[in-house]
């Protein structure tokens, strides 16, 4: 049994998205091996509960640690918002080797497990053992017309502003160039990182960051009525407009018997929800849309299992809920790009970057094509559950996290 040095700056046994997955990866690479996990000391209080109130016996291979730079440093980062947080975690990773050498762990393979940013550097090559990286990856431009047509030039430039610091923070630091250079392995989350990273084909491996549990009971099409649901956070990435006029289109389109039953189901929050609100007055649905705050996991199981579709147009490089309504057997409608397009796998209906208007007809006619059709639903349905099982399940990655220690 190998021992494995992991870095994990948000683990989280009891949170979803980059807690969830460090804890979830952490927990699955202590399967077949002695762990060291050293996270941000905030996580450890989680940890401690975790560790009492379950009797698992994979648990007794881990070994955790909180680690945390000075309390100045961590006052700045606060204060400073989104970008204390990245020149804190740059620090972090860079102290923490100092903290490794004082404490003399043994180890034979190193893991800088996240976070998933693919601009920031792990120094963890130092040791001179056999080092990984990642799932790290990014997300893409929102391309222009889909940005300018509901969000405007503002949006635009944040954006292009926010790729080119990131493209400064790969290309420009030398640390970074060196990271790429020295790690073993390197984990994408998607088929863009590579040439944006400049980085060995043959160091690279695709897994995503993203993954479910299995949801066991068989999956039934509600009997009455057609509920799209989308989640997310209300940001311009995620492209909630589109969502929202796709949907009226779809609606409008059918006749005033054909309407009864059928809605939009909106979860989440963030700052464009009251412009999302507007247009959906704008488009004559306000009444059809249920707005929803972030829930817990048993109330959004609900949530999954009333709809019928999942529409999800996101511009992002990722996409947590996607896997979460797969495991639902939910039909998947997004976009064919790296982010959704590529973890829908085989599963789903994608449309391709086309013009903003267009997009939104293309949508809003597969609605009508998912609605209408009882047979298409159920084989969208099975797809989903099928592409679930084939790479979603925290043990599937478990598995491709382990046979890559070996090569």
């Amino acid at each position: 049994m190998k021992t494995i040095l992991i870095t994990a700056y948000s683990v989280n046994p009891y949170k979803g998205s980059e807690d969830g997955t460090g804890w979830n990866l952490a927990k699955q690479i202590a399967k077949e091996n002695k762990i060291i996990l050293i996270t941000r000391k905030n996580n450890v209080p989680h940890l401690n509960k975790y560790f009492k109130s379950h009797d698992d016996p994979i648990l007794s291979n881990i070994e955790y640690h909180g680690f945390d730079l000075p309390s100045t440093i961590t006052f700045i980062k606060k204060k400073l918002g989104s970008r204390g947080y990245v020149a804190y975690y740059y620090l972090w990773q860079l102290c923490i080797i100092r903290y490794i050498k004082k404490k003399k762990f043994k180890f034979d393979i190193a893991h800088s497990l996240n976070f998933h940013s693919d601009s920031q550097p792990t120094f963890l090559w130092v040791f001179k053992k056999p080092t990984f990286w990642g799932p790290i990856g990014h997300h893409p431009k929102v391309p222009k017309e889909y940005l300018l047509k509901f969000y405007g030039w503002r949006k635009y430039f944040v954006d292009r502003l926010y790729y080119s610091v990131k493209w400064c923070f790969r290309n420009l630091d030398p640390l970074y160039r060196y990271s790429v250079k020295r790690v073993t392995k390197i984990f994408v989350i998607n088929s863009s990182v590579e040439s944006v990273i400049k980085a060995n084909s043959g160091k690279i491996i695709p897994l995503s960051a993203v993954g479910s549990d299995p949801v066991l009971e068989n999956i039934r099409i509600p009997k009455t009525g057609f509920n799209v649901l989308s989640v997310g956070r209300f940001h311009y990435m995620k492209g909630f407009d589109i969502t929202i006029k796709a949907f009226a289109q779809f609606y409008h389109s059918l006749s005033e018997m054909e309407k009864e039953g059928v809605n939009l189901t909106l979860v989440g929050k963030g700052e464009e929800r009251n412009s999302l609100l507007k247009l959906a007055e704008k488009e004559g649905v306000s009444k059809q849309i249920a707005w929803i705050n972030w829930v817990n996991k048993s109330e959004m199981s609900e949530i999954y299992r009333t709809a019928n579709a999942f529409l999800f147009p996101s511009h992002e490089g990722a996409g947590m809920v996607i896997p979460e309504a797969l495991s639902y057997g939910l039909p998947i409608l997004c976009f064919d790009n790296v982010g959704p397009g590529e973890l829908a796998g085989d599963a789903g209906v994608k449309i391709k970057y086309s013009d903003y208007k267009k997009s939104i007809s293309d949508f809003a006619d597969n609605l009508v094509q998912i609605r209408s059709t009882p047979i298409l639903q159920q084989k969208l349905r099975s797809d989903s559950l099928a592409e679930f099982k084939k790479r979603f399940i925290w043990d599937v990655k478990g598995d491709i996290i382990q046979n890559s220690y070996s090569i």
